[in-house]
């Protein structure tokens, strides 16, 4: 039975699975402030491409960042309220993680530590230190692990901050594209933006291992933009 997955840390990627994983559906869009407006009509349109009535499915999976919040919260509400009208639990994987696995597909070698970086505006970056977990059972070419285990992070820091720990990891992810002079990384494009479909992998292996996978946002930080403070009553 299909799974619809979404993310929206930074684009708006949405995907429908099969329940063994396979995409039926993939939908993106490279927008990073209309979350709230896109992300319903790239669900539908994601669902017809599938073939797939939104009755059909089993759970929803949403990315939960970290990111800033009012993209990552319009994702996270958009997930919880779906699965609560159709009755199927909702499933939360950090994006992070989806973009270390993207990264060991893409050529990264398997016994290599990944660390993974997004932009995160104020001249810093989120970023998550990996390794992988093997496929079990998989083959030569088969080249996306089951699975990463976060060795350090999530976090938000200064690039130049992150540069010192660097070691001889392999350092990816769509923030190198905005900070690699500060990190001292060239800039790569092998994982430019969350795969939802991997989203829904994720999520299918965790929950074969009985984990549970809870859609708390990583925010990391407060919200750019907050409430102003109630004025103080004068008294005479």
């Amino acid at each position: 039975m299909p799974l619809l997955a979404l993310d929206t840390s930074a684009d708006i990627a949405v995907a429908v699975v099969a329940d063994d994983g396979r995409p039926l559906a993939e939908h993106r869009a490279a927008e990073q402030r209309r979350h709230a407006e896109l992300l319903a009509p790239l669900v539908v349109a994601a669902l017809a491409d599938a073939g797939v009535d939104r009755r059909e499915l089993t759970g929803v999976v949403a990315g939960t960042g970290p990111a800033p919040f009012t993209g990552l919260r319009a994702g996270l509400v958009t997930a919880r309220s779906l699965a609560f009208a159709l009755g199927v639990p909702a499933h939360g994987v950090c994006s992070l993680d989806a973009l270390a696995v993207q990264a060991y597909a893409a050529g990264v070698p398997a016994d290599a530590e990944v660390v993974v970086v997004t932009d995160a505006r104020r001249r810093e970056v989120y970023t998550a230190r990996y390794r992988a977990v093997p496929a079990a059972g998989a083959g030569a070419s088969s080249r996306e692990p089951d699975d990463v285990e976060t060795v350090d992070g999530p976090a938000v820091l200064h690039p130049e901050d992150l540069a010192g720990t660097l070691g001889d990891a392999v350092v990816v992810g769509p923030g190198l594209a905005v900070h690699a002079d500060r990190l001292g990384a060239p800039a790569t494009a092998d994982v430019a933006g969350v795969d939802a479909a991997v989203l829904a992998r994720l999520a299918l292996a965790r929950l074969a291992r009985g984990e549970t996978l809870p859609t708390e946002p990583l925010y990391l930080r407060r919200p750019d933009v907050v409430p102003a403070s109630a004025r103080k009553r004068a008294t005479g």
